[in-house]
Formats: C-alpha cells, sequence, structure tokens
C-alpha cells in the first residue's frame, strides 16, 4: 500500500497544483473520482494488467470515460498509460481527497455514540472541535448501542473514547490487577 502512495504521489500532487492555479478542485475531484470508478471495472481492470500498448490504453481509456474528463484529465490519462500507472488512479484520488481537505481547512470526524445525536448537539460537538483541531470539521455520524452512552471520536490520528464501555473495560482491568 504504502509503494502505491509513493507512486500516486507526485501524479496527484500535480494534478492537484494545477487544479489550484484553474481554480478547479471539486471539477478534478469529480474526474478523478470517475477515473478511478473507470480503473476499478473489473473488464478495464483486465485491459490494465494485458499487454496493450500504452497509446491504445490511453485512447481506450479516454473514450470510456468520454466527456466527464476534460482535455486536461485526459493529457493527464495518456501520462499515467504511458508510464503504466493507470492502477493507481483510486490511491492518486486518496491523495487528491487528502491535499483538497487540508487546502481547504476541513477535518473529516468520525463520532460514534450509543444514541443518535440530535441537530443542536452534533453543532455544539462541531464547534467544539473547530476550535481543539483549528479546522473546519465534517462530522460523520454512527451509532452503536454498545458503547452504552458516551462518544467516540475519531479524527485522523486522534481518537478520543469517552464511551461508558470503555470506561468499564479500564475499571475492570484496573480491578483485576
Amino acid at each position: 500500500m504504502s509503494e502505491l502512495t509513493t507512486i500516486a504521489r507526485p501524479y496527484a500532487k500535480a494534478a492537484f497544483d494545477y487544479a489550484v492555479e484553474q481554480k478547479a478542485t471539486d471539477q478534478w475531484l469529480q474526474m478523478l473520482a470517475f477515473a478511478a470508478e473507470v480503473s476499478a471495472n473489473e473488464t478495464v481492470t483486465e485491459l490494465l494488467t494485458g499487454s496493450v500498448a500504452s497509446d491504445t490504453l490511453a485512447d481506450i481509456f479516454v473514450n470510456v470515460c468520454g466527456d466527464q474528463i476534460d482535455e486536461k484529465g485526459q493529457n493527464l490519462i495518456k501520462l499515467l498509460a504511458e508510464n503504466g500507472r493507470l492502477s493507481v488512479l483510486p490511491e492518486i484520488l486518496a491523495l487528491f481527497i487528502e491535499m483538497k481537505a487540508e487546502f481547504d481547512s476541513e477535518i473529516e470526524v468520525s463520532v460514534t455514540s450509543a444514541v443518535e445525536l440530535s441537530e443542536t448537539q452534533q453543532q455544539e460537538l462541531s464547534g467544539s472541535l473547530e476550535k481543539r483541531f483549528g479546522r473546519k470539521v465534517q462530522l460523520v455520524c454512527s451509532v452503536d448501542a454498545t458503547l452504552i452512552a458516551g462518544l467516540v471520536i475519531e479524527a485522523g490520528d486522534t481518537v478520543i473514547d469517552g464511551s461508558v464501555r470503555s470506561k468499564l473495560g479500564r475499571l475492570a482491568t484496573t480491578l483485576q490487577a
């Protein structure tokens, strides 16, 4: 996985820099998402692993994508085909999304609660997390009744576990010691 990231990073960086320069990050995000979906298609995957010439492969890929990809996006596809890198499009997309989130000063935060959070609770939590992280927060909420009560908040490498389940687990460990 890290090898794919290493391969994909320069392409994602170049695409992102160009998209920022052209003020078209959302458009590029859509193009890359579509191209990544195409590259993940079973039939296309067979072509990518086959012995098709790079220019033929690029033409096929561009024709499949059609109007979903503009001229500059097609140039990226052709470059990836030349270098045998079309299969890393999903990783390029993932890196592009990370760069865009960083550029937009946005962070996605996963919040798991024992019960569904009300709109007011989500707004208060979002405000508190924005102060803590110094960025706009996009909440992704889910419910897990096994938490008993409280929240588990995950933002990148940061995990804040304030659930009753984890507190009971720590108490049990302490009592056994």
